[in-house]
């Protein structure tokens, strides 16, 4: 075999696709978030990131940084082992408890990352589980769905967000089998929220034990930060908490929280962390300030959610097209995978702004995006040159404009149940209908293209 023709075919495809992956060589400078020096061809120069994950911008905060430097210097670089033999530090046992603390629960367990954390806890628990069957929210993350997977477990996938399916698809199994509702609460691309208090209604009633994926919610949402569910009210009724340090807490890592007996046997029987080396103390601790911090303080949350509003009012104005929701997320829809590189390019190449375009497998095909994520430290005049230079690569590229259409909430309502009610619905008016009802909740004006409505 020809192994790299073989290789080079398949890059080649995704070129021709508009889909092979280029990477922005993007140096962080301490205390100057959201700005960044871009390395390309010999040069350096000064750009703003709109695509971090770090939300908050606590990855820069002066108490986090103090917090890993002391550490550093008190216990050094790394772990020393797995937790098991020689890994664990006092750093990560006073975070576990933190974590606990924050979500209500008895006990939390670290891991190495987000990514990680699904995968372990969720393969350990469907395949320990005797005769388990795993309902998965259709649109979760990759890290669910591998884990899902590994465990060899029976599972059924439930429509996106949508108890009503949820219940059809629990109602088929035998009631004394062991059962695990997984989902999310916020959607990393759509920006979409769960309905996490009637999916709970749901499982209740037939006995499943509940997982919810809190990684694009902890620091963001809730009174001390601890995600959707405690904004909600609704974190006793969840069995598991997943979440991760790696985006609104500025650092690296994952973890679980739930009952003690839960995290014990995780802990206990999951490959994925017995065998993989602890965080460095370094890293706990950083995330301990900063998980401590965001408990106290509100005006990182305040402020971020202000830039949104204003962002979004300014793409409204200049009709740009972007997929209404009620999280921090905001996506301006191309809908091309090609242009959307263009679009990427020239912003970074003419107007120093480096957001990454999102394309397929990460989305559907057809709805390819700029996926922004304003946060506290952008500026209100930051946010009006994005959407200047936006306006103007819009003209540049001939891409269609937006008008704004002003629904009242039985309105978005009705478009959310139909979306609900008819899965076979054609994928134009899908896109309609969820850009008009994902805005139940939040914002009321929803973006939809002339010649649509």
């Amino acid at each position: 075999m020809d192994y790299s023709a073989f290789f080079n075919s398949a890059l080649d495809s995704l070129r021709l696709e508009g889909r092979y992956r280029i990477f922005a060589e993007i140096e962080r400078i301490a205390g100057s978030f959201p700005k960044a020096r871009y390395h390309h061809g010999g040069r350096v120069r000064d750009v703003i990131v709109w695509c971090s994950n770090d939300y908050l911008g606590m990855g820069q905060n002066d108490k986090v940084r103090a917090a890993m430097h002391r550490s550093i210097d008190l216990s050094g670089a790394g772990a020393g082992g797995t937790r098991n033999i020689a890994g664990t530090n006092h750093s990560h046992v006073l975070l576990e408890r933190e974590l606990a603390d924050l979500h209500g629960k008895q006990a939390a367990l670290l891991f190495g990352s987000g990514y990680v954390s699904n995968w372990a806890a969720l393969s350990t628990l469907a395949a320990k589980l005797p005769d388990c069957v795993v309902f998965s929210d259709a649109g979760n993350h990759a890290s669910m769905i591998e884990g899902i997977r590994h465990s060899r477990a029976e599972y059924k996938i439930f429509r996106h967000n949508n108890p009503n399916d949820l219940e059809r698809c629990l109602s088929e199994i035998e009631p004394d089998r062991a059962k695990l509702v997984a989902f999310e609460s916020v959607y990393s691309m759509d920006g979409d929220i769960a309905p996490i208090a009637e999916l709970c209604d749901v499982a209740e009633r037939h006995g499943a034990l509940t997982y919810l994926d809190e990684v694009h919610a902890v620091g963001l949402y809730g009174r001390r930060g601890a995600g959707i569910a405690e904004r909600d009210g609704v974190m006793d009724r969840l069995t598991i908490i997943q979440g991760t340090l790696g985006k609104a807490f500025g650092v690296v890592g994952g973890y679980i929280a739930s009952s003690t007996p839960v995290v014990d046997f995780v802990r206990s029987f999951a490959s994925g962390f017995i065998f993989t080396t602890a965080l460095p103390p370094m890293l706990a601790a950083g995330a301990l300030a900063s998980v401590r911090h965001l408990k106290e303080s509100q005006w990182e949350r305040k402020a971020q959610q202000d830039r949104v509003r204003l962002l979004r009012d300014r793409l409204d104005d200049r009709g740009i097209p972007h997929k209404s929701n009620p999280s921090h997320i905001v996506p301006v829809m191309v809908g091309d995978p090609t242009l959307c590189r263009t679009v990427s390019n020239r912003l970074l190449d003419d107007y120093d702004i480096y957001i990454q375009p999102i394309n397929y497998p990460t989305v559907p095909r057809g709805t390819e995006r700029l996926r922004i994520t304003p946060s506290p430290l952008h500026s209100r005049a930051d946010v009006e040159i994005l959407v200047e230079a936006l306006d103007e690569v819009w003209d540049q590229t001939s891409l269609p404009r937006t008008r704004t259409i002003r629904l009242t909430k039985p309105q978005r309502v009705a478009a959310h149940a139909l979306l609900a009610k008819e899965p076979a619905i054609c994928r134009g008016c899908r896109t309609i209908l969820q850009m008009v009802g994902g805005a139940i909740g939040g914002d009321q004006s929803s973006n939809v293209a002339p010649g649509l409505v």
